[in-house]
């Protein structure tokens, strides 16, 4: 999924770490990425926390999409950090599922993200066909 993901590849992206239900990926915050406050947009910072939740979520099978999101953010990030985002799976239940993400900032944490991820197509570990994508 992440090599035919242009969007996060185009902000400098790297997957750094991926096995099933987890994921680290990594971030420059460049001078285009930085808000009128002279800080990273919250937009990018929840951008790179997506990617990671996507690529936990999609790491064992049929196509998984965010039901939604919340975060949290705990502190600045500005141009020239580089954050790291780590995605955890939770819980899966049925077709949902449950992550959380932590985003980092030389080792301290400046925003927490939980995910609700929802399967929306092939076939689950149980042989029963997921629901298809609506249109």
């Amino acid at each position: 999924m992440f090599a035919a993901d242009a969007a996060s590849r185009g902000l400098g992206i790297d997957l750094v770490e991926h096995t099933p239900g987890t994921a680290v990926v990594r971030m420059r915050v460049t001078a285009s990425m930085v808000n009128g406050h002279g800080i990273a947009h919250g937009g990018y910072v929840f951008l790179l926390a997506d990617t990671a939740f996507a690529c936990a979520c999609n790491g064992e099978g049929p196509v998984t999409v965010a039901a939604g999101a919340d975060i949290d953010f705990v502190a600045p990030a500005r141009e020239g950090d580089v954050l790291t985002a780590t995605a955890v799976e939770r819980v899966r239940y049925g077709r949902s599922g449950v992550y959380d993400v932590t985003v980092l900032r030389d080792g301290s944490v400046i925003a927490e993200f939980r995910g609700r991820s929802r399967r929306v197509g092939g076939r689950g570990a149980d042989g029963t066909r997921a629901e298809e994508p609506q249109r």
